[in-house]
């Protein structure tokens, strides 16, 4: 092949190269579009008046939740009648990548509006969904919830990595104090317990909080290959590991059990999870009905219904089962994620 060859081979890949970009670039554009114009299909989305407690929900029992739906309510924060969870949606106008609440507080994990892409920050709500305060995040937003009184908040981010399927990432958990604004950024400062003795290693990560009260929390500790449940102490800033193989826990209503993932030998890499329930009284656990596999932080609606997130046609559907292992899942509704009980 002679230098004209070359060179004429050269410019008919860049040029070929190039319009494989455009291609790209091109139907990514179509496909945001797409995502923000309003859908044929799925429930009826109108702006409106979302709270998080006050005397209206009282009276009748409202779902919140980040919306999946494609149109231009996507990802905002929406209610519906707890009787009719895949009814029409009352949108806010609020934008959510991960959200919980309690007691009239909210969090809110978002990306900083008008920022470039991969900027980040937490924000906490009150009852109105009026910010109250504002915290920069280190990197994706992936968990976080609020304490049973509304004062504590909890965020976790990944730093590296974006799945928790492997242990090729790293994660970051912060909590707020709402009250006094004492602000801990990073769990990894805290002393560790593991098996009754004093424990550290440079791999531990931690990841999932669910509150117990102000003082205390369970999460996942992650070290050498291995992910154990733990109990928090915050005042003494300390954690003392419970169990090996629990995954973003959470913690029902009446405080005695937790639902969590779990990685089951013998099923696929890429799907290892089962969800269960732990009688904390009792140390004793069971499988829920769920044999898909669940990567997600369920919620408790009540002390008898777990909620949970699987794939569905608009990111992700919200589904249910009963916490004793019975029954069968139920979808809960479809292009949801997180819902949470507002009375």
């Amino acid at each position: 092949m002679n230098a004209r060859t070359r060179i004429v081979v050269l410019l008919v890949a860049v040029l070929v190269l190039g319009g494989v970009a455009v291609g790209a670039v091109l139907r990514a554009a179509g496909q945001a579009h797409r995502k923000d114009q309003q859908q044929t299909t799925g429930p009826q989305v109108t702006a409106g008046r979302v709270a998080l407690a006050g005397a209206a929900s009282a009276r009748q029992p409202r779902l919140v939740f980040r919306s999946t739906l494609w149109g231009p309510h996507r990802d905002e924060l929406v209610s519906v009648p707890a009787s009719d969870p895949a009814g029409p949606r009352t949108a806010s106008g609020l934008r959510c990548l991960r959200f919980s609440t309690a007691a009239g507080t909210g969090s809110c994990l978002r990306a900083v509006p008008g920022a470039m892409a991969g900027h980040y920050e937490a924000v906490v709500l009150d009852s109105r969904l009026r910010v109250r305060r504002h915290v920069p995040l280190v990197g994706s937003p992936t968990r976080t919830r609020v304490s049973p009184s509304g004062q504590m908040v909890a965020w976790t981010v990944f730093v590296s990595g974006e799945s928790y399927t492997g242990l090729n990432f790293s994660t970051r958990t912060s909590i707020l104090d709402t009250g006094t604004g004492t602000f801990q950024s990073n769990l990894e400062s805290y002393r560790v317990i593991k098996n009754g003795q004093p424990y550290r290693s440079p791999d531990i990560n931690f990841w999932g909080v669910t509150f117990a009260d102000d003082g205390h929390f369970y999460a996942t500790m992650a070290t050498r290959g291995t992910a154990y449940l733990v109990r928090g102490d915050i005042a003494r800033r300390t954690v003392t590991t419970l169990r090996g193989n629990v995954e973003c826990p959470s913690l029902s209503p009446d405080g005695t059990r937790l639902a969590f993932k779990k990685r089951v030998p013998g099923l696929p890499a890429d799907a290892p999870w089962r969800l269960y329930v732990l009688d904390l009284h009792s140390m004793h656990e069971h499988p829920l009905a769920e044999r898909r596999s669940a990567d997600d932080q369920a919620v408790w609606l009540d002390d008898h219904t777990v909620a949970y997130a699987l794939p569905g046609d608009f990111e992700t559907d919200a589904w249910s089962v009963p916490s004793d292992g019975t029954g069968h899942p139920h979808r809960l509704m479809p292009a949801a994620q997180a819902p949470s009980a507002v009375r």
